[in-house]
Parts: C-alpha cells; sequence; structure tokens
C-alpha cells in the first residue's frame, strides 16, 4: 500500500517507530475488484514486568517507554506511593522485560494477586486494586483551563502520529502541566498510554496535580480512577464518556470532558474548571 498523504499540518514524530510495525501482505476487496498490496501492522510485544525480583504480570503492549509504563501501573495499582520508594529500575536488552526493585505497599501488592475486574478497555486491562484509596479519594483543587486553549490543543492532540497512520492500531495519551511541560505516548491498550505518560512524569519528579489528562480513547470509569489515584482533575477525550464515568467523576471530582472537536466539546462534571 502506497504511503498516506500528508496533510500541511502534519508533524513527524522526533524517533524511529519502525521497529513497532511491521508490513504485511493483504488482499485488498471492493464491489468492483481485489488487489494484492502492502500494508502495515501494529507490533504488540509481551512486556514481562518484574517487582523485586518476582514476576508479577506480563503485557500485550508496545515495547515503547517500558520503564514508565512499569512506574505508573505501580502507582495506578496503589503497589508504590511514588516514584521515590523505587531504588532500582532495569530494561533488557531485547526491551520485553523490565525490573524493578521497590520499597512496596505490602497490602498494595497483595491485592496485585486478587480478583481484578475485567475493563471495558482494549488489550489488557484489569481495574480494582486501589479500591480503598479510591473510594474515599477526592480531587479538590483550584486549578483551571481556558475553553480555548483546551480545544486548541485538541487540534494538535488529535493530529494522526505517523505510527498512527501507518497502522490504524494505538491509542495516544499526552499529560500537559500547567508550567507548561508535556508527556506524551503511545500505545495498543488505552490504559497503557495513560500509565505511561503518568510514570514519565513521575520518574522527572514532576508535580501533575495541576494538569490535563488528554486521551484518544473513551472515558470509562476505569480511566477516572486512574486519574483520581494521581490527582490528575481534569481529563479530555475526542470519544464518548460512559455512564460510570460521568458518576464516578462526579464523586470523585474529576472534570471529565468528551466529543473535543473542533470548536466544541461536552463539559460533564465540575465545570467550573472550565471557562471562557
Amino acid at each position: 500500500m502506497s504511503k498516506p498523504k500528508r496533510s500541511e499540518n502534519f508533524f513527524p514524530l522526533l524517533e524511529d517507530i519502525s521497529g513497532h510495525y511491521k508490513e504485511v501482505i493483504m488482499e485488498k476487496v471492493s464491489e468492483e475488484r481485489m488487489e494484492t498490496l502492502e500494508d502495515y501492522v501494529i507490533k504488540e510485544e509481551k512486556i514481562e514486568f518484574y517487582l523485586n525480583k518476582d514476576k508479577f504480570l506480563s503485557v500485550m503492549s508496545i515495547a515503547k517507554h517500558q520503564k514508565a509504563h512499569i512506574i505508573g501501573f505501580l502507582l495506578s495499582e496503589a503497589v508504590i506511593k511514588s516514584v521515590d520508594d523505587v531504588e532500582e529500575i532495569n530494561l533488557s536488552e531485547d526491551g520485553l522485560k523490565v525490573e524493578v526493585i521497590a520499597e512496596v505497599s505490602q497490602e498494595g501488592y497483595e491485592n496485585l494477586f486478587k480478583e481484578k475486574t475485567l475493563t471495558s478497555g482494549c488489550c489488557v486491562g484489569v481495574t480494582g486494586n486501589a479500591d480503598k484509596a479510591f473510594e474515599c479519594a477526592f480531587v479538590s483543587t483550584d486549578y483551571k483551563v481556558e475553553a480555548k486553549k483546551i480545544l486548541n490543543y485538541m487540534v494538535e492532540f488529535n493530529t494522526p502520529t505517523e505510527l498512527f497512520y501507518k497502522t490504524g492500531c494505538v491509542h495516544t495519551a499526552e499529560l500537559v502541566l500547567e508550567d507548561g511541560s508535556i508527556y506524551k505516548s503511545e500505545d495498543i491498550g488505552r490504559h497503557n498510554a495513560i500509565d505511561k505518560v503518568v510514570g514519565q512524569a513521575a520518574m522527572d519528579k514532576k508535580d501533575i496535580k495541576r494538569s490535563v489528562l488528554y486521551s484518544s480513547g473513551r472515558l470509562s470509569q476505569e480511566m477516572v480512577v486512574k486519574c483520581v489515584m494521581h490527582k490528575i482533575p481534569i481529563v479530555v477525550s475526542k470519544a464518548a464518556v460512559t455512564f460510570q464515568g460521568i458518576k464516578s467523576a462526579n464523586e470523585h471530582g474529576i472534570t471529565i470532558i468528551g466529543f473535543a472537536r473542533n470548536s466544541k466539546m461536552n463539559v460533564y462534571t465540575h465545570s467550573g474548571r472550565v471557562y471562557v
């Protein structure tokens, strides 16, 4: 298949993405004809997570930002309280094994192996490890963002990356901090992408309590859980919002915004954080 035509506002990734997709041969079929073409498909890998020398999880993911991924996941699941609990982190030469040595919450660690709720997300996704912390949490902040700023940023956010252009098979997450710092990652799973950007910020010792999380996927309850756990006050998506996502966001102080496209967006909860 020929390379996609790039629009005038296309911005290429400043990194080599060739290791994250494969070229395959396929038959493109229409009502009138069939033709043999090359196509690009995403290359997912089984990434093994080790904590204090014990393997605790294998996740299907893109082999990219693996260190940030495991840190973000451990923070999301309340296994560690902060990145300062991490003593050492190592990535294998092939990129398929991440090892962390850290001081952990024993309760959080044990809960990793208890029954979880399968999320409504794509790929691998479980939630429920941080139930106790989530139940009593409420995000309270005076942080506000201008509606125009959110919508203008969404124009750039919604511009497909080169990896999406080639495969059509990745979700994107970006964390935009008040100080202007931006963390971005892609993955086949929207949950993975969020864990990765949170992990990047944590590894840079950034305070993300005054930030906006942008996601390409639908905003369901488990996505809100991640925002609550990390005290991210505002989450925005170009996609839809579920009822349980709205209910959880309202109860736990998250401003949840869906269908942010062009010059419009739907603010479902805690709209006082958005001003015109």
